[in-house]
């Protein structure tokens, strides 16, 4: 039987002080389920997106997202953006 190792990375932006998101935690297995577990108790939407994941896994902590993820890391805040509107409502 064949098992995958869970796999998360939270990404940090401040909108006018960040030029691009960066990484702020990275993981697998029993921190990737932490990471899930801090992110749902403060109702931080997550999406699951095994490439960006594992795109992403391959920076460094801080570093910014290159320019060739800018597009797929767009579409996860816009995801986010529009769960934390609807929570809102």
């Amino acid at each position: 039987m064949s098992y995958k190792r869970i796999k998360a990375i939270a990404l940090k932006y401040r909108h006018k002080k960040d030029f691009a998101p960066k990484v702020v935690a990275k993981g697998t297995g029993k921190i990737a389920e932490t990471i899930i577990a801090i992110a749902n108790e403060y109702g931080i939407p997550i999406q699951n997106d095994p490439y960006l994941v594992e795109a992403l896994s391959k920076l460094d902590f801080y570093e910014e997202i290159p320019p060739e993820l800018y597009r797929a890391v767009a579409e996860v805040l816009i995801f986010v953006y529009k769960m934390s509107q609807k929570a809102k409502s």
